[in-house]
């Protein structure tokens, strides 16, 4: 067979795959409510005789009944669950209890959460249904984006990506990070064939554990290999951007290393080195191109630097929603016209979402339910409003940031309405709190788009005031709207703080910012953000005097790397590091305290 017959059997077969599973999915997603019936069916059927389920079911043999039955009598028994519940279980998981705790088959793996959300690393389960479904969403992501970007078969991928070392508990069970877990699997190799694109780097790079090393070579290889790169991703959003201000202060020793054939010495793992020596080899011609374009994009601040160096990139592809937002703006001018696809909704626990619109900028985006994954029941969530009309379902508790109503399945989810996320997983989880606060935004067939709007109780609160991550948000972009006019600084990232160690209490907001800035912009910057919050508790409290002034301290160069490397140096993965936006956590507020250069007090209230 000829290079050009064997590329149209590649370009057919990926087709097929892409036609394949698209129909697969709306399929299910026109018959959702069945689908999550059986599937919550198929749940219990495997896992009905395990001690967590005997525990509220007893010898009720639920998976039995029909399907309105089952669901009903489900959610009656089975109390709604966080993680602080199914701990001492998988506790005993850890330990090597093999008796069928959460599910009949033994978990071998657990997945070891970031920490960044909580302030402490969790276990979760991971089992081969995890690596399934991360293969699953991958392929069906890949053909929806293709319809609208198609790339060419066997072109590669700029792909950021990390491994964190792997380790086994007493009881032998292997511990790392989900993407750790996913990565070393056999699905991530069938992804690559299945979609006919493959990442630039060499599985060395992706696991050698040190993420400078591992960026350096990832750029190396994504520059070597410029011409072939299709697309550009990471997880998420915020490792492409750590990626490229990295560029900005290596790109000569790049060169260098490309022209020359040989790698720096800043590489001293050994099999990562001959992993990279093995690949590359000297290459004047490209190592001068490179440098020609990028003196050019050191006097133009690196605008536009991807479509400039990957000339044949069609997108930007990562998580963007949530606490990757603030990133946008400095996503956007490194990649100057290219499209911004925004990756698909999921967390540790479980897939949950699919972009079936990649058009959609990320600000906008919605993910449609996948309900073969996990079974899926939603909190109605109502703001702390008196005059607020409760019509649309019992309201049976008060948590901290938000009135509850009754949980409802997906079959009973209204467009409009915000809710919590619930799942019941193939991995041992049951009626599990995930915290994640979603929208619903309308529907895919008859399975509902997604709108992710915030993690749970991550808020700022010192009074009677409750200001959530996605407050918080809108506040800083207000901010930092002032300190962009000025042309003269960027904010870099950000965290925040309720101080109540003096009184009265109030906000501290921590700024990195790149470039040198008046201190009358920053007074104003200060002051606008607390007349931003619009929260009545916070507009009150402010007006009485009962929650002091907002602080906004700027903290020097390089302080949130270091936040970074505190929680790699804990046992994440850079894949999954999601900087903190409020944090009470000793050892961040030490290192925040520490670099702190200034400080500004707002007027707003007088």
């Amino acid at each position: 067979m000829s290079i050009g017959q064997t590329k149209m059997t590649n370009y057919n077969n990926k087709n097929k795959i892409e036609t394949d599973i698209i129909g697969w999915f709306e399929e299910v997603t026109e018959e959702s409510v069945n689908v999550q019936r059986q599937t919550l069916r198929r749940i219990l059927e495997l896992n009905h005789d395990v001690e967590y389920l005997k525990k509220w079911i007893g010898d009720i043999r639920i998976q039995e009944m029909d399907d309105n039955e089952m669901e009903s009598i489900y959610a009656s028994l089975v109390p709604l669950a966080s993680h602080v519940d199914l701990e001492p279980f998988i506790q005993r998981i850890a330990d090597g209890d093999t008796t069928p705790l959460l599910t009949q088959q033994p978990i071998t793996n657990l997945s070891l959460s970031s920490g960044t959300t909580e302030g402490r690393q969790k276990f979760v389960p991971f089992t081969q249904h995890s690596s399934q479904t991360t293969l699953q969403i991958f392929k069906l992501a890949a053909a929806y984006r293709s319809r609208i970007y198609p790339i060419r078969g066997g072109g590669r991928i700029l792909e950021f990506i990390y491994s964190s070392k792997q380790c086994k508990t007493k009881g032998g069970v292997i511990v790392g990070t989900a993407t750790t877990h996913y990565y070393a699997s056999e699905e991530f190799k069938i992804k690559q064939q299945q979609t006919k694109s493959f990442t630039c780097s060499t599985e060395e790079v992706i696991s050698c554990g040190d993420y400078k090393q591992s960026t350096y070579c990832h750029l190396l290889l994504g520059l070597y290999f410029s011409h072939e790169v299709e697309f550009v991703t990471s997880t998420f959003a915020y490792s492409i951007v750590q990626a490229f201000r990295s560029f900005e202060e290596m790109w000569r020793e790049l060169c260098h290393d490309i022209r020359e054939g040989i790698l720096s010495s800043r590489i001293n793992i050994a099999k990562l080195r001959k992993a990279v020596l093995g690949t590359t080899q000297p290459n004047p011609e490209l190592a001068s191109r490179i440098q020609s374009v990028c003196e050019k994009l050191e006097k133009e601040d690196w605008f536009s630097i991807i479509p400039k160096l990957w000339p044949n990139a069609k997108y930007v592809y990562s998580i963007m929603t949530g606490s990757m937002q603030p990133y946008l703006t400095k996503l956007r001018h490194y990649s100057g016209e290219l499209p911004l696809v925004s990756a698909d909704y999921g967390s540790t626990e479980s897939w949950i979402g699919v972009n079936v619109d990649p058009k959609t900028p990320p600000e906008k985006v919605t993910f449609a339910v996948i309900p073969t994954f996990s079974y899926f029941e939603f909190i109605p969530l109502y703001r702390h409003k008196s005059n607020h009309n409760y019509q649309n379902g019992n309201i049976n508790s008060t948590n901290y940031d938000f009135i509850e109503g009754d949980p409802v399945p997906l079959s009973q989810v209204k467009t409009g309405q915000q809710y919590e996320v619930v799942l019941t997983t193939f991995t041992g989880l049951y009626r599990y709190r995930l915290g994640d606060v979603v929208e619903v935004e309308g529907f895919f067939k008859n399975t509902p788009k997604l709108n992710f709007i915030c993690r749970r109780n991550l808020i700022l609160t010192v009074n009677i005031d409750k200001n959530t991550e996605k407050d918080l948000q809108l506040v800083v972009e207000r901010g930092s709207q002032i300190l962009s006019k000025s042309k003269q600084a960027e904010l870099v990232d950000f965290t925040s703080h309720a101080n109540v160690a003096t009184q009265p209490g109030h906000y501290v907001i921590y700024w990195e910012i790149k470039g040198e800035i008046d201190e009358k912009v920053l007074d104003e910057c200060c002051r606008d953000m607390d007349a931003s919050f619009v929260d009545h508790g916070y507009v009150v409290s402010r007006r009485t005097k009962s929650i002091g002034p907002l602080e906004l301290c700027i903290v020097e160069k390089g302080t949130f790397k270091k936040i970074l490397e505190y929680y790699i140096g804990n046992g994440a993965a850079l894949s999954q590091f999601k900087t903190p936006r409020c944090t009470s956590n000793k050892v961040l507020l030490k290192i925040l305290n520490v670099c702190t250069i200034k400080r500004f007090y707002s007027t707003a209230y007088g």
